[in-house]
């Protein structure tokens, strides 16, 4: 299995997936909730996304990427977020063109977060070498499943009460968005999902879930392998998906063949009397 190395050329390909992929729930929630005012714009290759005030989507991606940034650029994304009542906030690949970090600096910008993008290879031969329970069947579903799409998504994440509206509606985008919509099923009942997005030869996963009472018995070890094998079937020669630094999820992927691409961070421009405290 050859890993193609983890250059600028391979970053650009994973974070334009990333984009595309919050782009397509932009479009979706335009559609599903059009008085939300989801809108996207892109500017010198970087797409800046509003899905709401305080909703984790409302940022950036592939700043700095494609092209240098200019004072000029970032004030335009700048001003979309704040005529919006947006903080601004962006994912930054550690391989933007340096004079971007140059730039957040002079702007105030501080590191909040962080965030491993992982990759594999992947090929229309792909198979996990792993044990699967073979009576977890994995599907795309049908155009009149997006309400069981979004109920079992939510379900999944039920012990999150706090936030249990916003996550159903969460689940209703998706299923909705250009991107792909798994089920995991059990004896005929759906028990988990996943999320697919396909940008080119490069495949994203995402919207892992799985209800309480099914934990522990392959679903999502099936929807990584359906997936995968979906994506190889499509042309994708490379996979990937994000998780938080020693984590569980980091630490899944690695044991199913991925690998660190690069620790990203999320900026966040800081408010006037947070930069005069030295905060």
């Amino acid at each position: 299995m050859q890993y193609p190395f983890a250059d600028i050329e391979l970053a650009r390909r994973l974070e334009q997936t990333e984009g595309q992929g919050n782009a397509n729930f932009i479009d979706a929630r335009q559609k599903a909730f059009p008085d939300w005012g989801a809108e996207s714009i892109e500017v010198a290759g970087t797409r800046a996304m509003f899905d709401g005030p305080g909703s984790p989507l409302t940022q950036t991606f592939g700043l700095g990427m494609f092209e240098p940034l200019t004072p000029e650029q970032l004030d335009e994304i700048e001003h979309f977020f704040q005529t919006r009542g947006a903080d601004v906030f962006h994912e930054v690949c550690p391989l933007a063109d340096p004079s971007t970090f140059a730039l957040l600096n002079e702007r105030g910008y501080k590191p909040i977060e962080s965030s491993n993008v992982l990759y594999r290879p992947i090929s229309p031969d792909f198979r996990l070498e792993a044990w699967r329970n073979e009576q977890v069947q994995v599907r795309l579903i049908r155009k009149d499943e997006i309400d069981v799409w979004a109920q079992t998504a939510s379900d999944g994440w039920s012990e999150f009460t706090e936030i249990a509206d916003y996550l159903r509606d969460l689940g209703q985008v998706t299923a909705r968005s250009k991107s792909l919509s798994f089920l995991a099923e059990l004896d005929g009942n759906p028990i988990a999902t996943g999320a697919l997005t396909i940008s080119g030869d490069v495949a994203l996963l995402a919207g892992a879930s799985t209800i309480p009472s099914a934990r522990r018995q392959g679903a999502q070890l099936a929807l990584l392998e359906g997936r995968l094998r979906y994506a190889a079937a499509q042309g994708c020669t490379i996979a990937m998906m994000v998780a938080q630094p020693g984590s569980g999820s980091q630490r899944n992927a690695e044991r199913h063949g991925f690998r660190i691409a690069y620790t990203r961070y999320k900026w966040q421009l800081q408010g006037k009397q947070e930069q005069d405290a030295g905060l």
